[in-house]
C-alpha cells in the first residue's frame, strides 16, 4: 500500500496527462473521417454531452462509495426519480387534469405521508401496545388512501389518454427542474436510508437494488404521473432549438462563413450550449465536494469508512453520517437524472436500463479511481466514449478477424454476436484497469 500511496504522490501530471489524451479522443472523432472515426463534430459533442452527464451521476456514486463506503445498485432507481422533475415541474398543465382529479390526489398523498408520521409518532410514544395502535393506524390510512387516490387516477388518466392522460407540470423554468430532480431523489434517499443504512453493506446492496427497480416500475405503471411506457415528449429545453436557428438568417449567414450547413451547424450550436450548461453543474459540483472532502467533515467520513469501529469509538454517529452523504450522493444523482431528461426532451421510463445506469456507472467510478472527484469525472467521460465507439468499433474488428475464415456457421455467428462487444469490451477494460491500476486511473491521495 504504501509504495502505491508513494507512486500516486510521484505522478503528480497523471491527471493532466489523462484528461489531456481524452480531448485528441474527442477532437479525432471531430475532425478524422474513417473506420474508427465519424469526423462529425455533432456527435463527437453528443458523446461529450452525455459523457458530462455520466460524469455528475459517478460524482453522486463517488460520494457515496468513495467519502463512506456505501454500496448503492439502485443507481437507476435515483435516476430515474431526478428525470420526473422536468415532467413534473416544467411541462405545461394537462388542460382539465387538475379539476377531474388532481385536488383529491394531492389529499390521497398527504393522507399517505400523514399515516406515516403518525405511525412512527404512535411507534415512538406509546410503550404498552403500540404494536396493536401502529397496525391499525397503518390500516385506516390504507383504506382512506385508497379511497381517495384509486378515483382521482382513474380520472385524471381518463382525461383525454391519447394525447395525455397524466397530471401534467407547472409550466416553470426548466433549470428549475434539475434542482427539483435532486430533491425528489434525496427524498427517497432519506426514506431509504432510514430504513436500509443501519444494514450490513451486502443488504444495504440488496436494498437499493430493490428500491430502484420498484421505482422504475413504478413510473412504467403510474400512467397518471408521467404516462408511464406512452412516454411524455416535447419536454422543454433551456437551449435554442433547431429549426428556430435554421430559420433565422443571421445564424444562416453566420454558419456559411465557417463553411457549415445551416442544419449542421444548428445541431453544434445546440450541443455546444448543453455543454457549456452541464460544465457549470459539473464544475460547481466538484468545488463543492472537494471543499466538502478537504473539511474536517471530509475526513471524518474517510475515517469512518476505513474503519467504522474506531469511528464509533471516538463519538461519532456512524448510521447519521451515512444517512448524511446518502442523501446528498442521491441528491447529486437526480440532478443528473433530470439533466438526462432535458438533453432528450423525451420521458421514457423504459429506457432505465440497469446494466446502462447502475452497472456501468459503477464501471466509470473503478476505472476513474474511488474517492478522487477528478477520477470519477475522467472514468466517466472515457467510458462513455469507449461505450459509444464499441459499438462501432466491435463489429468492425469482428469483420477483420473473421475476413479469413470461410462462409459458413462460425463466421455468420461472430458477426451476428458483434453487437455484443461492447459488453466483452468493458468487461476487458475494467479487468485490465483493476490488474495494473487497482486503485484506478487517478487514485485518491
Amino acid at each position: 500500500m504504501s509504495t502505491n500511496r508513494q507512486a500516486d504522490r510521484a505522478s503528480p501530471w497523471r491527471a493532466p496527462i489523462l484528461f489531456a489524451l481524452l480531448a485528441v479522443l474527442f477532437v479525432m472523432e471531430g475532425t478524422m473521417r474513417n473506420a474508427m472515426f465519424s469526423g462529425s463534430w455533432n456527435t463527437a459533442l453528443g458523446i461529450l454531452n452525455m459523457g458530462l452527464i455520466s460524469a455528475i451521476t459517478a460524482l453522486g456514486v463517488n460520494m457515496q462509495w468513495g467519502y463512506a463506503g456505501l454500496f448503492n445498485v439502485g443507481v437507476v432507481g435515483f435516476l430515474a426519480l431526478g428525470g420526473v422533475a422536468p415532467v413534473l415541474i416544467a411541462t405545461q398543465p394537462v388542460p382539465g387534469a387538475w379539476s377531474t382529479g388532481g385536488v383529491r390526489l394531492l389529499i390521497a398523498l398527504a393522507v399517505g405521508l400523514g399515516t406515516l408520521a403518525l405511525a412512527a409518532q404512535a411507534w415512538k410514544l406509546l410503550r404498552a401496545g403500540r404494536g396493536l395502535v401502529v397496525l391499525m393506524i397503518l390500516i385506516t390510512g390504507f383504506v382512506v388512501y385508497r379511497w381517495l387516490f384509486d378515483p382521482a387516477v382513474l380520472a385524471i388518466e381518463g382525461n383525454n389518454p391519447s394525447r395525455h392522460g397524466n397530471i401534467g407540470g407547472l409550466g416553470l423554468p426548466v433549470l428549475l427542474s434539475w434542482l427539483v430532480g435532486g430533491a425528489f431523489a434525496a427524498a427517497a434517499a432519506w426514506a431509504v436510508g432510514k430504513v436500509a443504512l443501519g444494514l450490513r453493506s451486502d443488504y444495504l446492496a440488496i436494498a437499493t437494488l430493490g428500491i430502484g427497480e420498484i421505482i422504475v416500475a413504478v413510473l412504467k405503471n403510474e400512467d397518471w404521473l408521467a404516462r408511464g411506457v406512452k412516454n411524455v415528449t416535447s419536454i422543454p429545453r433551456p437551449v435554442p432549438y433547431e429549426i428556430d436557428l435554421q430559420n433565422n438568417p443571421e445564424f444562416v449567414a453566420f454558419a456559411h462563413s465557417w463553411g457549415f450547413s445551416a442544419a449542421e451547424a444548428s445541431g453544434i450550436w445546440v450541443k455546444i450550449c448543453y455543454m457549456l450548461l452541464f460544465l457549470v453543474v459539473l464544475l460547481a459540483i466538484i468545488l463543492l465536494a472537494e471543499l466538502a472532502l478537504k473539511s474536517p467533515w471530509g475526513r471524518m467520513m474517510r475515517a469512518i469508512r476505513d474503519n467504522e469501529t474506531a469511528a464509533e469509538a471516538m463519538g461519532k454517529d456512524v448510521t447519521a453520517r451515512h444517512l448524511q452523504i446518502f442523501v446528498l450522493g442521491s441528491a447529486v444523482i437526480g440532478i443528473a437524472g433530470a439533466m438526462m431528461i432535458t438533453q432528450d426532451g423525451l420521458m421514457a421510463p423504459v429506457g432505465y436500463n440497469p446494466l446502462r445506469y447502475t452497472f456501468l456507472i459503477w464501471v466509470m467510478v473503478i476505472v476513474g479511481g474511488s474517492g478522487n472527484n477528478w477520477g470519477a469525472v475522467l472514468g466517466a467521460v472515457l467510458i462513455w466514449f469507449l461505450w459509444i465507439k464499441a459499438e462501432v468499433w466491435g463489429p468492425a474488428l469482428i469483420a477483420f478477424l473473421t475476413a479469413p475464415l470461410p462462409d459458413g456457421g462460425l463466421k455468420a455467428h461472430l458477426l451476428e454476436s458483434a453487437a455484443h462487444m461492447r459488453f466483452i469490451a468493458m468487461g476487458l477494460v475494467l479487468l485490465l484497469v483493476l490488474r495494473f491500476a487497482p486503485r484506478g486511473l487517478v487514485p485518491e491521495q
